[in-house]
């Protein structure tokens, strides 16, 4: 990089989102540095899986611990093991128990704190619109006020870039087929076990994903999944493609 190029934060949790945005801002050209948080979540592959990535493409990567700050936000089925945790596809009614308090704002504010204290200009993260329904904190609204303090919060002033507000995970998931991104870097489910459970919301939302496109998910599962059918009718009619 020369001294000329921009700099941008990334939060990168791990997961497929953030990882599309990672490599989004990396091709537009920025000098990056990615913050993962651990915020006392439920398991840390997500973060493994960051440190893993980052390494290989030579990003500078910092896993910021956070986990001072559990008990003020411990209501959240992701952040309290002793929670089940709820199943079925992305509702307000089956998953408002995933809703951790206040999280991207909390995130947001130490992403642009780092921004300014390294002179970037821009603080990218994965909200999209698949998540408007269940979550405040990644929809337009909560993205345009967050702006507007950026703006004005420090003598800097920083932009919030969620560059997928507005699409559904398969038109992430498409972006990141064109630039041809390996989604075994990535770990979505709920839980940090070996294999993904596949029953978990944030499993279901990938591999519907994954069948829209009629691609294979490289992400191992533990167990029959929805999506199975339409992705195996797809692998037949199409020829099995892995990503």
């Amino acid at each position: 990089m020369t001294p000329s190029t921009p700099r941008a934060v990334v939060i990168y949790s791990g997961g497929m989102d953030s990882y599309t945005v990672l490599h989004r801002a990396r091709r537009e050209g920025y000098e990056l540095h990615a913050l993962s948080f651990n915020y006392g979540q439920r398991h840390a592959r997500e973060l493994d899986i960051a440190r893993q990535v980052c390494a290989e493409l030579g990003i500078a990567h910092q896993v910021v611990d956070i986990r001072a700050i559990h008990g003020l936000i411990d209501s959240s089925a992701l952040t309290d093991a002793s929670q089940a945790l709820p199943g079925g596809d992305y509702d307000a009614d089956n998953l408002s128990a995933t809703v951790v308090p206040n999280r991207n704002m909390i995130l947001l504010s130490l992403a642009i704190a780092q921004a300014v204290n390294i002179d970037a200009e821009r603080v990218f993260y994965g909200a999209h619109g698949g998540d408007h329904v269940l979550y405040p904190d990644c929809r337009p609204a909560f993205v345009e006020k967050m702006n507007d303090v950026a703006a004005i919060a420090n003598f800097s002033p920083v932009t919030i870039e969620a560059p997928y507000l507005h699409k559904g995970k398969d038109e992430i998931l498409a972006d990141g087929l064109a630039m041809g991104l390996d989604y075994a870097k990535t770990w979505t489910c709920y839980l940090g076990e070996a294999l993904a459970c596949g029953e978990c919301g944030s499993c279901r939302e990938r591999l519907a994903a994954f069948a829209h496109h009629g691609v294979s998910d490289p992400v191992g599962y533990s167990s029959q999944h929805p999506g199975t059918e339409e992705k195996d009718a797809a692998d037949a009619s199409e020829g099995r493609r892995d990503v």
